[in-house]
């Protein structure tokens, strides 16, 4: 077994930068908004994971039903030499990608994410799982990072989860653009998407029953008391969930339950909030199959196999890059 290797592409200081940058700008904004990246540190890392298991929240069950039922057509289609996966995790339902693909061509795998502990954990446990492939750890952003990562022959890029999802439409595009960048002609993008489905089962997926989506969004104002020295007052905010039927996303929000003044220590900032005001802290977008085709084709790519479950939940596609 070759041994497991890590680059670093994003430091904690420039996390840290882009952090206080992100609130700065955020919480300044009309209406006030974060960046769904920050509901992510440990703790809220441990929490999703929770969610995960839940009832309501059907997608990644969906997703490994598609991949364990699909795995072995994908790798037979597109028997490249490399995986490279973006915002990895543990690359838990990436194995059953790797476990149909290590019979083909596959030489290398490379995990990407912003969490260098919990991607260092990952690579190790790949590595000795799979003595056979060479395993390059990339620490960095999913949108940036992919375009600084030492070119390959013949790849396929990962995104799953749905976490496309989580981008505004022009961010979309602009990520779509540069992995189309970052390949070569004929390399492949296998994309995760959460389907468009009744806004009722929508919304309970994003509020559950235990209250667990509820201290996962919270937990946002946890972070930024212990990183930025603020002094949220977290009980104070209240989880909502709204779905916008026009643009077809769901929006994870807190609101104040009164007026509230907070101050940010690290940046020097006074945020006054009015009772019943929000922060945008996720959207979560779902898509037809129109509408993936749409985007893929304008990034780049064309749309060549697209599996879905049974029940009509969720949907992984795969394109190649023209």
């Amino acid at each position: 077994m070759s041994e497991p290797e890590l680059i670093v592409l994003s430091t904690e200081t420039d996390t840290a930068r882009e952090l206080r940058a992100d609130v700065r700008d955020g919480l300044r904004d009309t209406p006030k908004r974060l960046s769904s990246k920050w509901l992510y540190d440990t703790r809220g890392s441990e929490l999703f994971e929770h969610i995960t298991e839940l009832s309501e929240y059907y997608q990644k069950r969906a997703e490994q039903r598609i991949l364990r039922d699909n795995a072995a057509e994908i790798a037979g289609l597109t028997g490249v030499g490399t995986l490279v996966e973006l915002g990895s995790g543990s690359s838990e339902k990436t194995r059953l990608l790797l476990d149909a693909m290590r019979n083909e061509t596959l030489e290398r795998f490379v995990p990407l994410d912003v969490s260098e502990s919990a991607l260092r954990s990952a690579v190790e446990a790949i590595a000795l799982d799979y003595p056979e492939l060479t395993v390059r750890g990339v620490v960095g952003d999913f949108t940036t990072g992919l375009a600084k990562m030492p070119p390959t022959d013949d790849r396929m890029v990962a995104f799953l989860g749905g976490t496309i999802g989580n981008l505004l439409p022009d961010q979309r595009a602009e990520f779509l653009a540069s992995v189309r960048a970052a390949l070569r002609p004929g390399d492949w993008l296998l994309l995760g998407t959460d389907l468009v489905k009744d806004p009722d089962r929508l919304v309970r997926a994003y509020d559950d029953a235990e209250g667990v989506t509820a201290e996962f969004n919270r937990n946002v104002l946890r972070m930024l008391n212990r990183e930025l020295g603020a002094d949220f007052p977290v009980e104070d905010f209240e989880h909502r969930v709204h779905w916008d039927a026009d643009r077809e996303w769901i929006e994870m929000r807190l609101r104040a339950g009164r007026a509230l003044r907070v101050f940010v220590r690290e940046l020097d900032m006074t945020v006054d909030f009015a009772a019943g005001e929000e922060i945008r802290t996720e959207i979560s977008a779902k898509f037809r199959l129109d509408r993936i085709r749409r985007e893929l084709d304008v990034g780049g790519f064309d749309l060549y196999r697209w599996w879905s479950d049974e029940a009509g939940d969720f949907a992984v596609s795969l394109a190649s890059a023209r």
